[in-house]
C-alpha cells in the first residue's frame, strides 16, 4: 500500500483472536521516537489518549513494576483506566496490565509494539489478552473500537502539530 493511500486509511480495525484475544493495528505519520513519547510522557498522553476529551494522568511510571492511571472527562461521564508496566523497552515495546474502571477486577495484558517503517512512519500494533472470552468481548461490546480510534485521531492531530513546530 502507497503512503498516500495508508495515510488516507486511519481506521484502526480492532480484529478478535482466538478465544480471549484482540489485536490493533494503526500507522502513524511520525517517527517511532514521536510515538513512543506520546505514549509515554505525561503532558502529551493528556493530549490524546482520552479520545481527545480532558484526561487526568494521575499516575505515570514508565518503568517495569511502575503504575498508570488515566482519568478521562467526557459528555458521557467519568472513565478511569490502570494498569502496571511488567516489561518498558523503549522506543520498541511496552507490556503493560490494563483494566478500565467500567470492568473492576477483569484485567487485560496488553503488549504494544512501534515498528519503525523507515519512511517516517510508524505501524503501532497492540495485542491484548483477556482472562475469559467475556471479558474480551464485554470489552468489544464497550465501544473499544470507537475510542481507540477517535484516541488515534488525536494522536494523528498532537503529532502533526509536533511536526509542524518541529
Amino acid at each position: 500500500m502507497s503512503k498516500t493511500t495508508e495515510s488516507e486509511n486511519r481506521t484502526a480495525r480492532v480484529r478478535a483472536i482466538g478465544e480471549r484475544e484482540f489485536r490493533i493495528e494503526r500507522v502513524f505519520d511520525a517517527p517511532r521516537e514521536e510515538v513512543w513519547r506520546a505514549l509515554t510522557e505525561p503532558e502529551l498522553v493528556a493530549q490524546w489518549w482520552g479520545r481527545g476529551n480532558r484526561l487526568v494522568v494521575e499516575r505515570l511510571e514508565v518503568v517495569p513494576g511502575g503504575h498508570w492511571r488515566f482519568v478521562e472527562h467526557s459528555d458521557h461521564g467519568v472513565h478511569g483506566f490502570e494498569g502496571r508496566f511488567a516489561e518498558v523497552e523503549a522506543p520498541v515495546r511496552l507490556v503493560q496490565s490494563f483494566e478500565w474502571d467500567g470492568m473492576p477486577g477483569r484485567a487485560a495484558l496488553q503488549t504494544l509494539t512501534l515498528e519503525d517503517l523507515g519512511d517516517g512512519r510508524t505501524r503501532l500494533v497492540t495485542h491484548a489478552i483477556f482472562l475469559t472470552r467475556e471479558d474480551r468481548d464485554g470489552m468489544l461490546s464497550s465501544g473499544a473500537e470507537t475510542g481507540v480510534n477517535e484516541s488515534y485521531a488525536a494522536l494523528d492531530r498532537l503529532l502533526a502539530r509536533r511536526a509542524a513546530n518541529g
